[in-house]
This record gives C-alpha cells, structure tokens and sequence, in this order.
C-alpha cells in the first residue's frame, strides 16, 4: 500500500512538473533593444526577453561577450534583424550556442526583416569601392514605424507557432500594438507635417525610413560613403553645397565622432542633433513609441531654433 502511494505521489508531482514547463515563459533573445521592445508589446508576460546589443552602440560592430553564448544556449526564439546586419559578430555565437532551435532555418530562427519594406536594395555589382554597402538592402527598417507592424505580425506568428496554446494571447497584444502604433503615428505625421520636405544632412545611411516616413528630405551625408570616414575634400564640398541649399541640420548616431559635424555646423550655421538610432540610444527611449517620440521632438525643436527648409 505504501509503495502505491509512493508511485501515486512520484506520478502526482510528474504531472505538476510537465504542467510547469507547459506554462514556462518562451525565452526569447534579440540582437537589438528595438526587436526587444516589440517582442515584449507582443509576448507580454509569455515570455521573457533580452537583446545582446544596447541601443546606444553601433549594431554593426558589436563586441562579442561570454554571456551572449550562455544567453543563446538557453534560448527558444532568437529575433534577427537581417540584412547582414550583424554579420560581423552573430554567426560565430550562434554556432558556439550549441542550440539547434536557433540556428537559421530552425524553428527557433527569426529575420524580422522578411515582410518589412527594404530601402536601398543596391542593383548591378557591389565592389569595396562602393564602401560598406549592404548588398540586401539598408538594415536600419526599424526606424519606420510601418515595419514596427511588420516586425510585431512575424513575431506574434513565429511566437504562435511556438506556443499554440497562447496563440489568441499573442493575437490579442498585436492588434493592441497595432492600434495604439496607428494612433501615435497619426500624431507624429501631424507634428512633422508643418516641415515637409525640409532638407537635412546626416552621418550615417541610418535614417532613409525615418525621413521617408516623416517627409524628410536627405541632401548629403559626412561619408564620403558608407562606412569610410569623412575626407577633407568631401567635407569641403558638403559644406558648399548646404550653405546653397541653406540646409541647417544634421542628423548623426551616438557612436560616431562629432568633431567633423561640429566643424561643419560652425561653418554653415547648422545644428547637430543626436537622434536615438535605437531604443535605448537615449536615457528617455525605453520602447518602441518612445523612440519616435523622442526624435520628432527634437527634430521639430532644432528645426525651429535653425528656421530650416
């Protein structure tokens, strides 16, 4: 009798156990705090989530950490953002995870940028000469709140897939981040709407989704090209050519040296300006809709104090 009690109590506490794994959190990682932001308006309390790169640091060139390779190991969704983004430092700690579910191709594998609207797919040959060119179109999709929905339908249906059983949980958060995404940018549209096509100079090729969303128009860029440093000559032409155009903004990323966009400011009159790149690339950005609040703030107000058209 006691032994029948002792299997009852063994195959009881079994069950309790499999009902806690059943109901376990999806442990989701992202390379950036922005895929993090939108897994997290999507998952709710279903999973739990963590990115490997901070908002503030360039996402090219991210230095690569012990901890990433234990945070991937334990991983059942890793969320990408494709592009060859992170080419330069992902792989490798995907193939040091050990973990099958999240290498491409798994069903723990996701490139948010599958559905998202693509800028400047380049076409014909690339060479070196061209700088750094991403050859399957401008990684930074994020920055247009468009492909914010985009990126929160994959990971609601890559979650679904995951998790079947919360699959109506997952359903009911996107279309609340779907409304309330829909109300923030009607007011974004409203606060930029005065300055339609208003030029701007930027460091980086970072922004296309951002100006194009909000009516920007993009005249030049400190590089010469993507990712060489900005030349003497160059600098000297872009000068003349905003002091023509009286543009009087420039955009650049926390992570790179303002020393040249300073010296160019001085000598056209122009403001710099550090937009969030990322959430998290300011103290004030901790999600997605802060992000977009944050930058067309300061975008309006430096537009304002440089009276830019």
């Amino acid at each position: 009798m006691k032994q029948y009690f002792l299997l009852a109590a063994v195959f009881a506490a079994a069950l309790t156990a499999g009902a806690v794994d059943a109901r376990a959190a999806i442990k989701v990682v992202t390379t950036t705090q922005d895929l993090e932001a939108i897994a997290r308006e999507v998952g709710g309390d279903k999973i739990t989530v963590e990115s490997l790169a901070k908002g503030y640091q360039d996402p090219h060139f991210v230095e690569p950490k012990p901890s990433f390779i234990l945070k991937l190991h334990a991983a059942d969704l890793l969320v990408v953002v494709g592009r060859e983004l992170e080419i330069g430092w992902l792989p490798p700690l995907i193939n040091q995870s050990r973990n099958s579910k999240i290498q491409p191709n798994g069903d723990g594998y996701l490139d948010a940028s599958l559905t998202a609207h693509i800028l400047e797919i380049p076409t014909g040959q690339i060479t070196r000469a061209m700088g750094d060119v991403h050859p399957s179109g401008n990684p930074h999709y994020w920055l247009g709140p468009d492909n914010g929905r985009r990126i929160a339908q994959e990971i609601q249906k890559k979650l679904s897939q995951l998790s079947p059983g919360d699959a109506g949980y997952f359903a009911q958060r996107y279309a609340d981040f779907d409304r309330r995404l829909g109300e923030a940018e009607k007011r974004w549209k409203a606060a930029m709407a005065p300055y339609k096509g208003v030029k701007v100079v930027t460091y980086h090729r970072s922004w296309p989704n951002f100006t194009g969303s909000f009516g920007l128009d993009v005249m030049g860029y400190v590089e010469p090209k993507p990712g060489i440093p900005p030349s003497p000559s160059h600098t000297l032409a872009l000068m003349q050519e905003m002091k023509r155009q009286n543009v009087k903004l420039i955009m650049i990323e926390p992570y790179f040296d303002s020393k040249t966009p300073n010296a160019i400011a001085r000598e056209t009159g122009a403001q710099v300006i550090v937009p969030a790149p990322s959430v998290g690339g300011a103290k004030d950005v901790t999600d997605y809709f802060k992000l977009f609040d944050y930058n067309i703030n300061l975008v309006v107000n430096a537009i304002k104090q440089t009276g830019a058209r």
